[in-house]
């Protein structure tokens, strides 16, 4: 694929009123899209009690997470029907669909019957809803994004779509006040038994708005003037995919900057958030409020960032982000689980639980057709009582046949042997071993949930707000790039496919994947090593492939 090279940059002094209308108007449209497609992660443990109340406790919230990242697994797929249609047709009708299906979905979801209600066809259509959202969500970014960048001139590019960037985390944030205000209107009982409802109802609304925004725009001018000279491509897919000139560029974009941005985005702002909830137990409303101020601190360095690109480059603020992340994202969520349960983090220091079992003879506290009772063996009795429970724990192991136990500090509780008890002697065993190990962990200081008043909320706040602030190093200056990377005639389409490969699975897949790790191996950190995985390996290989960007001419 060749480009042009790097040259001087031309001298503006401010934007002029077409350019803050596109800006504000792209920007306005997209917040709206990202507050419904974000509102499922934010109320994913309600989603849970009301859609996967089928299976046991700890299966239920990783499958609810599951249906959170389906959304994102078809968003490469939406890049794919979008960015062809985007590239073929033009920037604005295209996002103008999306953001009808994505209005249309969100409102569904609040009008959808429960488990409870409906059976298996409750979880079955909100995995469908999901998968609609997540398609729109597919074609919405890179048409705004690209939409921005070829009104801006080519000294403000960074800047100018970072107004884009600062989007996903306002959509995010104007989700959590929502959430919170109805909270508060409404009380917890009644949010929980059907409140949560009214968030995605509230979209229908933000639809109505979002869309009288978009209609007031006209066509890009990059791909007007591709229209009228006829050079569009015929064939978008082709052109990107299927030679070698281009598609190395959506390799290198994908692997050497995407991936890396992706989860070190999805840590940051959602798991923390989920770390926080169901790891700390931290009540959801206190969460909630506490991340909605990290974000409102942290999200203008978006802007700051995508300025800044534009001066230094996109390349050297990308990687150090991703370097930083994986640096310290172990001592940050160690800090964070000091600071806002420093009870649980004492009891982790003073009394470590062990679990004593034959790793064969234990199974991943993890069951996705609901089938396993987790009561068949001595080991899988004590470790559904400790996932369930959120308890970090460590294996130690021991002989085959092994009657599984618990050691709190220097307690050990024994788990009752399956082989000698069934029926109702069973769950009476059971019951009892629950009894003396919640007596165990007590004593030993380990909290039922985060004492409200012990809670460090400036330290909490301030640990949220590095770890957004690091979102905005990777994600401020990503559109810049991406949009950088590719000839005009086939942008929205070659931009679109690596952004929602990287952040609909490396990153959308997150939590799910985290948190299955941690039920695997019963340590609450230890998910923490695929982000810092996956980001170490966006360093490398940026590093070596990826080429800058930031004065590139791309009208052509």
């Amino acid at each position: 694929m060749e480009r042009a090279g790097q040259g001087e940059l031309p001298k503006h002094h401010g934007a002029t009123q077409n350019e803050k209308l596109v800006i504000a108007a792209s920007s306005l449209g997209t917040v709206f899209e990202w507050y419904d497609f974000y509102l499922y992660g934010l109320l994913a443990t309600a989603i849970t009690s009301h859609f996967f109340s089928g299976v046991n406790e700890t299966t239920g919230f990783i499958l609810a997470l599951g249906a959170f990242a389906a959304g994102f697994a078809v968003r490469p797929f939406g890049a794919l029907v979008f960015g062809r249609i985007g590239d073929l047709v033009g920037r604005k009708n295209t996002f103008l669909v999306t953001m009808g299906i994505m209005g249309l979905s969100t409102f569904a979801v609040g009008c959808l019957p429960s488990y409870d209600q409906i059976g298996v066809a409750a979880p079955i259509i909100l995995v469908g809803l999901r998968l609609l959202q997540g398609l729109a969500l597919g074609g919405e970014y890179g048409g705004a994004a690209t939409y921005v960048a070829e009104h801006a001139p080519t000294d403000r590019r960074g800047l100018y779509t970072s107004w884009i960037q600062t989007t996903a985390t306002l959509g995010l944030f104007a989700a959590l006040l929502v959430v919170i205000g109805v909270r508060f209107l409404m009380g917890e009982d009644s949010f929980a038994d059907w409140g949560w409802r009214v968030p995605f109802l509230v979209s229908m609304v933000l639809l109505a708005v979002s869309m009288w925004i978009r209609l007031q725009l006209a066509e890009s001018p990059v791909f007007q003037k591709m229209k009228d000279e006829g050079t569009t491509s015929k064939a978008p897919l082709t052109e990107a995919f299927a030679r070698w000139g281009n598609l190395k560029w959506v390799l290198v974009a994908l692997f050497g900057a995407v991936a890396g941005q992706a989860v070190v985005w999805y840590t940051g702002q959602f798991y923390a958030l989920f770390f926080l909830e169901k790891t700390l137990k931290v009540d959801g409303a206190t969460t909630n409020i506490l991340t909605a101020i990290a974000l409102g601190i942290a999200t203008p360095a978006f802007v700051f960032f995508g300025w800044l690109s534009d001066r230094i480059g996109r390349k050297p603020i990308i990687l150090t982000g991703c370097a930083i992340a994986a640096l310290s994202y172990f001592p940050l969520f160690n800090a964070l689980t000091v600071a806002a349960n420093p009870a649980l983090a004492r009891a982790q220091a003073s009394a470590p639980v062990e679990v004593i079992a034959h790793a064969a003879e234990c199974s991943i506290q993890f069951d996705p057709i609901g089938k396993n009772s987790f009561d068949d063996r001595s080991c899988d009795i004590a470790k559904t009582f400790l996932a369930k429970g959120g308890i970090s724990y460590r294996n130690v192991e021991a002989p085959a046949g092994t009657i599984a136990s618990i050691r709190v500090g220097d307690r050990r509780i024994d788990a009752p042997d399956p082989a000698r008890v069934t029926g109702a002697e069973r769950k009476t065993a059971v019951a009892a071993f629950q009894t003396e190990a919640k007596a165990a962990l007590k004593d030993a200081g380990y909290p039922p949930a985060a004492d409200p008043a012990a809670i460090d909320k400036p330290m909490v706040v301030a640990i949220l707000t590095a770890l957004v602030l690091l979102v905005t190093m990777v994600y401020g200056p990503i559109a810049a790039l991406l949009v950088e990377l590719f000839p005009s005639r086939i942008r929205y389409t070659s931009m679109s496919l690596p952004y929602h490969i990287g952040n609909g699975w490396f990153g959308g897949f997150l939590p799910t994947i985290v948190f299955a790790m941690v039920a695997a191996t019963g340590d609450i950190y230890y998910g923490l090593w695929y982000p810092i995985i996956v980001a170490a390996a966006t360093v490398v290989i940026g590093l070596f492939f990826l080429p800058e960007t930031f004065r590139r001419d791309i009208d052509q």
